[in-house]
């Protein structure tokens, strides 16, 4: 899964951002046994698949503040 960006996020509806959510940590989960065990060769999507859950969770927070206004 390529870096997402902000608009695309903010694009999506809350179910969309909740499996992307849940995607991103599968994948977070199998890149963490990967390096573990040698095999990770992009050692970067570790820390853009973090910024990534990071960055929909911001997102997602901001819309429902935004509905409680």
């Amino acid at each position: 899964m390529a870096e997402l960006k902000v608009d695309d996020i903010r694009a999506m509806s809350e179910d969309q951002m909740s499996d992307a959510i849940a995607n991103l940590k599968k994948e977070r989960f199998n890149l963490r046994f990967q390096r573990a065990t040698g095999q990770l060769e992009n050692t970067s999507r570790l820390r853009e698949a973090r910024r990534d859950i990071a960055r929909i969770k911001t997102v997602a927070a901001q819309k429902r503040a935004a509905k409680t206004k």
